[in-house]
C-alpha cells in the first residue's frame, strides 16, 4: 500500500500535466477538520485548490431552527435533549446556553436514545430532541421515533432538522457559484447511503466524485483519484474508502429512514431551500413530531447577523479568515455564526489549524500509517 507521501508526490506529477488550475471541494466537517489538522493543503500543488463545502450540519442550519428550540425550551413543560455542539449555536434572540443559564432545562446527551430513556424516565414532562444531523445520524434518530410509537411513549418527541447531502452537492453544481472539478464524498454518510448514490452527480452532471476516508493518505489518494478521472476525462464515482463503504451502503439504514421520514424541501444555510433535501416525519409517526405538537410558536422575527460569512464559506466561495469577523469579533468563545461553534466548522478549524501546521503533521500521519499496517 502507498504511503501518504508516495500519494501525495503522484498528486504532483498529475498536476504538474494539468493546462489549469483544478478545484475540488469536501462536503464533510472530519474531512475538514482533517485537511486542516494535517496541514494536507499546504501540501499541494498551487494548481490544485481543496475547498471547504457545506458538510457540517450544525452549520447549515438555519436561525430558525434555533429560535424553535428556544421558544420549546421556554415551556416549563418542556426538556430540549441535544448534542453538545448545537447548545453555543446563535439565534435570533441567543443560544440555548443562554437559555439554559436562565433556568430553561436543556441537556446534552449523546446518543438519541439517552434522549428517548429520558423521556422514560420523565413521563410528566415532555422531552424534545434536536434532530440534526445528515443520514449518518438519522436513522438512529429514526429508530427512536419507532420505538416510542411502539411503546406508547407519548412524552418524546423530534424537533427535526435532517438533511440529505447529495440534493445540496447537486444544487452547488447546478449554481454553479464556484468552478467546481469534482467532489469528495463524505465517508460516514457514505456509509449508509453507499457510493453508488453519487453516481447521478458523475453520470448525469458530469462531476468527478471519490468517496474517501478520514486519514491523512485517505485524503491524498482520494484527491490523486479525483486528478485521474480529470486527466483521463472520467466522470465517475469511484470509492476509495472500500474498508467502510460499500456501493450499495447500508440497506437497514435506508430502510428505516425510509419508514420513519419522508423527503422535503428544506432550508440550507447559505444555500436557501433545496428540493428533496430533507427529512420530514411521517403523518404516521405525527405524534413524535415536535413541530406538531406545538404548531403555533412565538418566534422572533428573523434577521441575519451583520458582518458573518458563514454561508459563502459554506458555498466555498470564501476563506474564513476572508470574513470580517473571523477571529475579531467571531472566535470560538465567542461565536458569531455556527461555522466558528462546531467542532466540524470551516471556521473553527481554520481558527485553531489553518497556518499553523506544515508538512510535518501529513509525515508524522504517514509514519502512524505505517505502524499500524494496512488499513485498506
Amino acid at each position: 500500500m502507498k504511503s501518504t507521501q508516495e500519494h501525495l508526490q503522484k498528486i504532483r506529477e498529475y498536476a504538474s500535466g494539468l493546462d489549469r488550475s483544478l478545484t475540488f471541494m469536501e462536503v464533510c466537517g472530519t474531512h475538514t477538520m482533517a485537511a486542516f489538522r494535517t496541514g494536507l493543503r499546504s501540501l499541494l500543488p498551487s494548481n490544485v485548490n481543496l475547498v471547504s463545502g457545506p458538510g457540517c450540519p450544525v452549520c447549515v442550519t438555519v436561525d430558525q431552527y434555533i429560535d424553535e428550540a428556544m421558544a420549546l425550551a421556554a415551556k416549563p413543560d418542556v426538556i430540549v435533549a441535544t448534542f453538545g455542539d448545537m447548545v453555543r449555536v446563535p439565534g435570533t434572540g441567543g443560544s440555548l446556553q443562554q437559555a439554559r443559564s436562565q433556568g430553561a432545562d436543556v441537556r446534552v446527551v449523546y446518543s438519541p436514545s439517552d434522549a428517548l430513556d429520558l423521556a422514560r424516565k420523565c413521563p410528566d414532562r415532555d422531552v424534545v430532541f434536536l434532530g440534526v444531523g445528515f443520514e449518518t445520524t438519522a436513522p438512529a434518530v429514526a429508530w427512536t421515533v419507532k420505538c416510542a410509537a411502539e411503546e406508547n411513549i407519548d412524552n418524546y418527541s423530534v424537533l427535526g432538522a435532517h438533511k440529505r447531502v447529495l440534493p445540496a452537492m447537486q444544487a452547488l453544481v447546478q449554481d454553479g457559484e464556484v468552478n467546481l472539478d469534482g467532489f469528495m464524498c463524505p465517508g460516514h454518510v457514505s456509509v449508509i447511503i453507499g457510493s453508488q448514490a453519487y453516481e447521478p452527480l458523475a453520470r448525469q452532471q458530469g462531476m468527478p466524485c471519490v468517496v474517501t476516508g478520514f486519514e491523512a493518505f485517505d485524503m491524498a489518494e482520494g484527491l490523486g483519484m479525483l486528478l485521474q478521472q480529470v486527466r483521463e476525462g472520467r466522470t465517475e464515482a469511484e470509492n476509495q474508502y472500500t474498508r467502510a463503504v460499500t456501493p450499495e451502503g447500508n440497506p437497514a439504514a435506508k430502510s428505516m429512514l425510509d419508514e420513519v421520514f419522508r423527503h422535503d424541501d428544506v432550508a440550507w444555510r447559505g444555500l436557501g431551500t433545496i428540493p428533496d433535501s430533507g427529512l420530514s416525519i411521517r403523518d404516521e409517526y405525527a405524534r413524535c413530531d415536535a413541530r406538531r405538537r406545538w404548531p403555533d410558536l412565538d418566534l422572533p422575527e428573523r434577521r441575519e447577523e451583520q458582518g458573518c460569512r458563514c454561508g459563502e464559506v459554506l458555498r466555498g466561495l470564501r476563506s474564513p479568515d476572508a470574513c470580517p469577523l473571523f477571529g475579531k469579533a467571531c472566535t470560538p468563545s465567542n461565536p458569531v455564526g455556527p461555522c466558528m461553534v462546531s467542532t466540524e466548522g470551516t471556521c473553527a478549524a481554520h481558527y485553531h489549524y489553518g497556518g499553523a501546521q506544515d508538512a510535518v503533521s501529513v509525515q508524522s500521519a504517514s509514519a502512524s500509517q505505517a505502524e499500524r499496517g494496512s488499513a485498506g
